[in-house]
């Protein structure tokens, strides 16, 4: 069965303010040092599929600047452009569509378009896996993270760790064991005594948003769980392809109801099944994750640019043009731009995006 990759590419990376601009958001940004997030993205699944079968989801305003950073890279008409935010559920339904009309019955590999991943040797070999148990069971597959301390940003997959439905050896020196567990269920962000006590109990992985389907299975149930969804996405895959797709749907995308794929499909959906994503990864999701890229100095500071620090600790500083210089500051996050400069208790880097709201509620257009 063929694979396709789609990239959910229509966020806008509110967390990573004043770097992260409406114009400009996370998945354009070169985080690494080596190129922009959604490149990165392409490169990585590239290594699962041709590359030619990835396709981008992304709003209609950015789906020019995606075609030109993205160049070289995708086939063609591999940029699905939304002409309206409708949250995961549309996003995906549409490239399910999309993928289905053209091609048939597909594995549909679903990925963020902004995350990191340190050892792609081994995310390659979990994505195969993951393709391979979707094709042979019809199941839903998701890939759960083994989390490193009680995060805030990230919802939750609990799972029956006693039970293993099937697993699978990778690495020809490491010899690591895949193993794919039951979901039981699927949480929304937690607040920290709830997020402490989850990872506590050992039985909850952070949900990546990372999905391997088929595309009929996946369609089957929009169908069940979501009708109303369904019943758009029907509308538009019979106008793809001909003279009147433009106009559907740009008609009916707006009109699809508003729900995330987790809420809509995953925490009601059955036999759901789960990999362990142990390949490195962050969704670089906010300034305190910073430190997945960066390494760190003697005082454990991330620093990005010019800068000079006195007896300052577990700190990020990103500078773009000026220097940045601070004395005796601990746990404090620096950012430096042509326009803002944004200072926050390391602790407080998930609110960040409270102040892209207040500055939409000012009207203040020129700073988003």
């Amino acid at each position: 069965m063929d694979r396709y990759g789609v990239i959910m590419a229509g966020g806008g990376g509110t967390r990573f303010w004043p770097l992260s601009r409406r114009q400009m958001p996370k998945q354009f940004l070169n985080l690494t040092g080596k190129d922009t997030m959604v490149n990165e993205t392409i490169d990585r699944i590239a290594g699962n599929m041709p590359m030619e079968n990835i396709y981008i989801v992304t709003n209609a305003s950015q789906a020019p600047l995606m075609k030109e950073i993205t160049s070289g890279r995708l086939g063609e008409n591999r940029i699905l452009a939304e002409p309206a935010a409708r949250n995961t559920a549309a996003c995906i339904g549409y490239a399910a569509v999309a993928v289905q009309k053209q091609y048939g019955d597909s594995i549909m590999c679903v990925l963020p378009s902004d995350h990191y991943v340190k050892d792609r040797d081994a995310y390659k070999e979990v994505m195969d896996y993951a393709m391979e148990l979707a094709e042979k069971t019809d199941r839903l597959v998701t890939i759960g993270i083994k989390p490193t301390e009680p995060a805030t940003g990230y919802g939750y997959i609990k799972y029956d760790k006693e039970v293993q439905e099937a697993g699978h050896t990778i690495g020809a020196v490491t010899q690591k064991r895949i193993v794919a567990y039951p979901v039981s269920d699927f949480v929304e962000k937690p607040c920290l005594s709830v997020a402490e006590s989850y990872v506590s109990q050992g039985c909850y992985l952070w949900n990546s948003g990372m999905f391997v389907w088929k595309t009929s299975v996946i369609l089957k149930y929009f169908k069940d769980l979501l009708p109303d969804v369904y019943d758009c996405l029907m509308e538009i895959e019979a106008a793809i392809g001909t003279e009147k797709e433009k106009e559907v749907i740009e008609r009916v995308y707006p009109a699809i109801p508003k729900i995330s794929v987790d809420y809509g499909i995953m925490e009601k959906a059955d036999h759901v099944i789960m990999l362990d994503g142990d390949f490195g990864w962050s969704d670089v999701g906010s300034w305190d994750t910073l430190d997945t890229l960066y390494e760190t100095d003697e005082n454990n500071n991330v620093v990005y640019g010019e800068q000079i620090h006195i007896g300052s600790r577990n700190c990020i500083a990103y500078g773009k043009d000026k220097l940045i210089a601070t004395i005796g500051l601990d746990n404090v996050v620096i950012v430096e731009t042509e326009d803002a400069v944004l200072v926050c208790d390391k602790s407080k880097a998930q609110d960040v995006k409270r102040i892209v709201e207040i500055l939409q509620e000012q009207g203040k257009e020129r700073y988003l």
